[in-house]
């Protein structure tokens, strides 16, 4: 599998994992201690061949990804779930099989600022994404199925709308979810 963008990681062991499961180039940000040399690498990057975020399911990996995204606007995005980024040795992109980055790296989402299908606090309430005692299981659960990574209630309404899930995939796995509750 051959990947045109370039993939932001956070260091060299991720790139030896992305590089086991995938053809592709990296840019290493070496952690939340992204430089502006890097960011610049980046939007040249960006500017070139495009850029797919691709940062380690934890606070750090958002906090990078937020980081980027503010300053390189327009970059698309992977998400891999904790349980495919986690083994004995930790947590992170460089833990997870090829086949899991291969996964993620199939569903890459880009931002946009006019999503066709709203999603709301309403619609979190609803399906007891928010307010609920299994809540927090299930926002998890959503992430891992739409590939859109763990969030809080407020942050999974802000990635529904900006990587234009549709209604109809949200409604199928939140669907898939109640009947693995069962």
């Amino acid at each position: 599998m051959h990947i045109k963008e370039i993939i932001v990681v956070e260091g060299k062991d991720d790139t030896t994992a992305v590089k086991r499961a995938v053809n592709a180039d990296t840019i290493e940000t070496n952690g939340s201690a992204i430089n502006k040399s890097t960011l610049k690498q980046i939007k040249h990057a960006q500017e070139k061949r495009g850029i797919i975020i691709f940062t380690d399911p934890d606070y750090p990996g958002q906090r990078i990804r937020s980081i980027i995204e503010e300053a390189v606007p327009g970059c698309k995005h992977a998400f891999l779930p904790r349980n495919e980024a986690i083994n004995s040795k930790g947590l992170g992109i460089e833990h997870a099989s090829p086949e899991a980055i291969q996964k993620a790296l199939n569903h890459v989402y880009e931002l946009t600022e006019k999503p066709e299908d709203i999603f709301t606090k309403e619609d979190l309430l609803e399906f007891g994404l928010v307010g609920n005692p299994n809540a927090s299981d299930r926002r998890r659960k959503l992430g891992d199925k739409l590939s859109i990574g763990f969030t809080n209630a407020k942050q999974l309404e802000k990635r529904l709308n900006m990587f234009q899930v549709t209604r109809s995939d949200f409604t199928s796995a939140m669907e898939e979810i109640f009947r693995e509750e069962q």
